[in-house]
């Protein structure tokens, strides 16, 4: 996103932004916690879900290079029911909340991009929640993976099922039997912490309409920010 910014634009954040490691099972923030950074990842992958008084927990909708953590310190919020955590370690550029305020207020590019990131976002959530509910666990499974891959074009996931089962919020065994059928059929390699895709047209075509739908509406809304 960060790449997508006219170079006038960008040359008011650079002296503001940090390049802050993010590692994996980093709370970023809290649920209802004061946000006080905007996350931008580069590498990394972040985690929305909700935690519910039980422990519970689901994801909404996970936040790559194409996006930011923390929208509603630009939405007026400051403070959000959600949680954020870091699901793939990497790197990501961290900016305090009053300058992020300040450059969205000048209505410029940036303001721009980040409300028609949130509108993409707004997508991702709502399908998720349809997902979850309508579709079968290897389609969910196979949903989450297509789009993890394309935040890690590598093809290469370090992640356990367990991590996997709390992402998609059902039971480490359903993910066990999901991703045990999908190995048989060739499409994923699977060993302790590891998910090797080697199939991907295998996954999208075991997968539902809802990667789809997501991709598309973040390629119409932010096709320049997702080909840098």
């Amino acid at each position: 996103m960060l790449a997508a910014l006219p170079e006038s634009e960008f040359s008011h954040l650079a002296a503001y932004l940090e390049l802050v490691p993010m590692r994996l099972g980093d709370m970023l923030y809290e649920p209802g916690m004061q946000l006080r950074y905007a996350y931008f990842p580069t590498t990394s992958i972040v985690s929305l879900h909700y935690v519910t008084e039980s422990g519970a927990s689901s994801e909404m909708a996970g936040v790559g290079h194409e996006g930011m953590v923390g929208v509603s310190l630009f939405m007026g919020g400051d403070t959000t029911p959600s949680a954020a955590v870091v699901q793939t370690g990497g790197h990501a550029y961290r900016l305090e909340r009053a300058r992020l305020k300040e450059e969205f207020d000048r209505a410029g590019e940036l303001q721009r991009l980040l409300l028609r990131y949130t509108q993409a976002l707004m997508t991702q959530i709502c399908q998720t929640a349809a997902c979850n509910r309508h579709h079968s666990l290897e389609q969910q499974l196979c949903r989450w993976l297509l789009v993890t891959l394309d935040r890690v074009p590598s093809g290469h996931l370090v992640m356990t099922q367990e991590l996997v089962a709390r992402m998609l919020g059902v039971r480490r065994e359903g993910i066990t039997a999901a991703a045990g059928k999908l190995q048989q059929e060739g499409i994923i390699r699977y060993r302790r912490g590891h998910i090797e895709v080697l199939d991907r047209s295998g996954l999208e075509t075991h997968t539902c309409e809802c990667y789809g739908v997501v991709r598309n509406e973040f390629d119409r809304l932010l096709s320049d920010a997702l080909v840098c």
